[in-house]
């Protein structure tokens, strides 16, 4: 999510190569194209391994992507 979230420009038009990974719709997180769940060509994503350890880290870096947003 993060090479995603590095290359998203968000003064381009939102597609399926330029979007926000860790923006959410109504809770639902977009899959690796950007698209909802109940869109059409959603794909449900492959899950990682999960640990509070690796959610504390993951919750520090979107604290500080929240601080400091893209311009745009």
């Amino acid at each position: 999510k993060k090479e995603v979230y590095n290359k998203w420009d968000p003064a381009s038009p939102r597609g399926s190569r330029n979007f926000n990974p860790f923006e959410t719709f109504k809770g639902n997180s977009p899959d690796a194209s950007g698209i909802y769940p109940g869109e059409a060509r959603y794909k449900d994503p492959k899950r990682g391994d999960v640990s509070y350890a690796i959610m504390m880290v993951e919750k520090a870096d979107i604290d500080d992507m929240t601080a400091n947003p893209k311009a745009g």
